[in-house]
């Protein structure tokens, strides 16, 4: 027989980097979850992300016990990492803050593919498209 499901919480933590700080403490601690062993888990399969803000989809079971997801990071983060800046425009129908390429963003698409609500390669691409607009990053050709 499976488990009983408690909840599931939803939390953004920085790969490899997880601590029993907020917001991973609290929202473990208040369902009785064994929080270092959380992050212990969290940091060993998120080493390769170093740093990067990583969402992450944990199911806790009425016996105490948990499962978690690991999701692709958040596209703007992706999309900040790849134009080099710290944030996204005030303003982005009216000021630029940065610029990255078609190739760039495909490869942004082939990495969030499996958290996106399509399979098609071009799709994902305009929705990755669609985020850098709405931040004030121009995708430019070549």
């Amino acid at each position: 027989m499976a488990k009983e499901i408690l909840t599931q919480i939803k939390v953004q933590a920085p790969g490899g980097q997880a601590t029993p700080a907020p917001p991973i403490g609290p929202a473990l601690g208040q369902h009785g979850v064994n929080i270092g062993q959380f992050v212990a888990q969290f940091n060993e399969r998120t080493k390769d992300l170093a740093g990067t803000i990583v969402p992450v989809v944990i199911t806790i079971y009425k016996d105490k016990s948990f499962t978690f997801e690991v999701k692709s990071p958040p596209a703007s983060v992706l999309l900040k990492k790849a134009a080099q800046i710290a944030k996204g425009s005030g303003v982005p129908n009216k000021e630029k803050v940065g610029k990255v390429t078609a190739e760039q963003v495909r490869e942004i698409a082939k990495t969030k593919l499996k958290d996106l609500n399509t399979q098609n390669i071009e799709q994902a691409e305009k929705i990755i498209r669609g985020t850098a607009r709405s931040m004030g990053i121009e995708v430019v050709e070549g």
